[in-house]
């Protein structure tokens, strides 16, 4: 067995949001998430099946949901998403990368 390092091969070009899965079963999905100033579209709600647990392990970002709710997330900070919560991401710092861990369950 070889350990990975959760902070290495960070993408150089984060034009796009980049999700990498990193583990996961029928019932569980542990992702890492790469933001750099992205957004979810105005009119695009995330409306998911399962629960999701997020922690933001580097940078800023702002979780918006359906009822207008704002959720501004630093460094170290997580929450967890009940399944379909509609939410989507309203903000990520533009200056430096946003690193996340999502677990969705």
């Amino acid at each position: 067995m070889k350990p990975n390092n959760f902070y290495s091969a960070v993408p150089v070009n984060l034009e796009q949001e980049v999700f990498e899965r990193l583990a996961g079963n029928a019932h569980v999905t542990i992702e890492r998430i790469f933001s750099k100033g992205q957004q979810s579209p105005p009119s695009g709600w995330y409306d998911q099946e399962k629960n999701e647990w997020v922690i933001v392990l580097k940078g800023k970002a702002v979780l918006v949901f359906e009822n207008q709710e704002s959720v501004y997330l630093n460094e170290g900070d997580y929450i967890n998403i009940p399944p379909h919560k509609k939410h989507r991401v309203k903000w990520t710092d533009p200056d430096s990368e946003t690193i996340w861990l999502a677990v969705h369950y």
